[in-house]
């Protein structure tokens, strides 16, 4: 069952670190790109994925192709990937040992949420961090 209790969820945020970023966009009028200037401007590192701008550097960090070629443990997976595109990206999450898995607002994947949470991984579905943090008071955290 994905994570709805908003103690749950700001547990998670607050235990996470590391957070690799599928669909990162180097487009600032994107979604993506604002959430993970925010994110990392709340202390957390986020590294970007993203196939059609790998090697290239977005908010500082390199862009990498996909997850498995990730070498720092990563402690969530934020998923900017359509519904049916999102599967992938859980399982590719599953595969690198990542600790959760969220789905941005309006991604909603119930047979990868299963398959991910049967793997251990925490889920949070149809959500943003960078709204669920100011709302739950989720302190700064630091990546170092």
């Amino acid at each position: 069952m994905p994570l709805t209790d908003d103690a749950e969820i700001k547990s998670l945020l607050e235990e996470t670190r590391t957070i690799a970023l599928v669909g990162a966009s180097d487009r600032p009028d994107r979604p993506s790109y604002g959430v993970m200037k925010e994110l990392q401007d709340h202390g957390y590192r986020v590294i970007p994925v993203n196939p059609q701008i790998t090697g290239e550097h977005l908010h500082g960090e390199f862009v990498f192709r996909e997850l498995a070629q990730l070498g720092d443990p990563i402690d969530m997976v934020d998923i900017f990937r359509r519904s049916d595109a999102a599967g992938e990206a859980v399982d590719a999450a599953i595969a690198i040992g990542a600790k959760a898995v969220w789905m941005q607002l309006g991604v909603v994947n119930e047979a990868a949420a299963a398959r991910a949470e049967a793997a251990g991984l925490k889920v949070v579905m149809d959500r943003c961090p960078a709204i669920e943090i100011p709302r739950l008071g989720v302190a700064r955290v630091d990546a170092s």
